[in-house]
């Protein structure tokens, strides 16, 4: 069982190197497709074996299908820049490939937010599909909140022990940016959709966000910073919705235009 992993960037020699040197003792290939980085990001990587495509970025699920094209395995893992194998992790993958069960696995994803690891507010463990054989799965090509997918969806995936370690955010000016590109991308990707946005969602449901994230997913328990990170989970969700009403409004108004 030969293992090829598949990585997308822009612009991360910060975390780029982390990320590969956990994957080099699991799997058998490392592929890296990156969308012309300013910085030392391609440099890093081919230094450290990886195999280096250019591909324009057009959205996550299409820059990752790009990327699965380039992998020679049948087994393919799918991870982040900014996320890590841990040991305990690694331990398991590499039991899968001595006696492998199933035609997919899923990871817990751990996630530091700015210097915490959160372990509440609904974002752990949340487990995801990453390492499956690609004869029996595919990438979703959504623009944002891309992910693996077993053709079959009654295809039993096993959860193995271990986290994948993801370093998300640094810094709240971080998480700022990326709402901003992340709910761009999601609004006109739903608008594109034909869906809109009623005023009264947009007051209700970043309320509801944050109560569901903060009470109900035990934010609380993660002191400040789980306070926080649910507030800015709210505000994503403001941001998301007020795009679409506006985006929506703007694309009607242009259709009885022409």
């Amino acid at each position: 069982m030969k293992i090829s992993a598949f990585i997308i960037a822009y612009n991360e020699e910060l975390n780029i190197a982390r990320c590969i040197n956990s994957l080099k003792p699991v799997v058998d290939e490392i592929i890296l497709v990156d969308s012309y980085s300013q910085d030392k990001t391609v440099q890093i990587a081919e230094s450290l074996g990886a195999k280096i495509f250019f591909h324009k970025f057009s959205g996550f699920g299409e820059q990752k299908a790009f990327a699965i094209e380039q992998t020679t395995n049948d087994w393919i893992l799918s991870i982040d820049a900014d996320e890590v194998i841990s040991p305990q992790l690694q331990q398991s993958i590499l039991e899968v490939k001595q006696n492998n069960t199933h035609q997919g696995y899923s990871f817990s994803i751990l996630t530091n937010y700015c210097g915490k690891w959160i372990r509440h507010c609904g974002w752990y463990p949340q487990p995801k599909l990453r390492l499956l054989n690609k004869q029996k799965g595919h990438i979703n090509k959504k623009m944002v909140h891309e992910g693996l997918e077993m053709n079959d969806k009654n295809e039993p995936v096993c959860l193995l022990n271990g986290d994948l370690l993801h370093h998300s955010y640094n810094t709240i000016s971080d998480h700022s940016r990326k709402i901003q590109l992340y709910t761009e991308m999601s609004a006109k990707n739903s608008v594109a959709l034909g869906r809109t946005v009623s005023m009264l969602k947009i007051i209700v449901a970043p309320r509801w966000v944050f109560i569901y994230h903060y009470i109900i997913r035990l934010g609380f328990l993660d002191g400040y910073w789980g306070y926080i990170l649910c507030k800015n989970i709210s505000y994503e969700s403001f941001i998301k919705y007020t795009k679409i009403r506006i985006y929506s409004k703007a694309a009607r108004k242009a259709l009885q235009v022409a």
